[in-house]
């Protein structure tokens, strides 16, 4: 017995606003019910296996956050090749009004 029939597929067809010839329904009949019962297969088969998101098991790999001292500004800026105002001064690339 199919899991589907072509009077479903209609009324699924009605509900979805589709307009289907009688050669469509036939078709999509014995296309969902090839679906259908492929889903049944694969559910028997993996009745005893867990759902997961991943096959493969994932740990996260973290290390703990160890606070460290950084530069002052004095030695970040102390071999910049131009300094303004305890910032890095670079070439202008873009004009005044860019």
């Amino acid at each position: 017995m199919p899991a589907i029939s072509r009077d479903e597929v209609a009324h699924l067809a009605r509900l979805s606003r589709l307009a289907l010839t009688d050669a469509e329904l036939d078709q999509f009949a014995g296309q969902l019910d090839s679906i259908l019962s492929h889903v049944q297969t694969i559910t028997e088969v993996a009745a005893d296996v867990p759902a997961t998101a991943s096959p493969n098991p994932a740990t996260n790999v973290t290390r703990p956050d160890v606070v460290t001292p950084g530069l002052t500004p004095e030695q970040a800026l102390d071999q910049a090749p131009a300094v303004e105002e305890q910032r890095f001064l670079v070439p202008q690339i873009l004009g005044e009004g860019e």
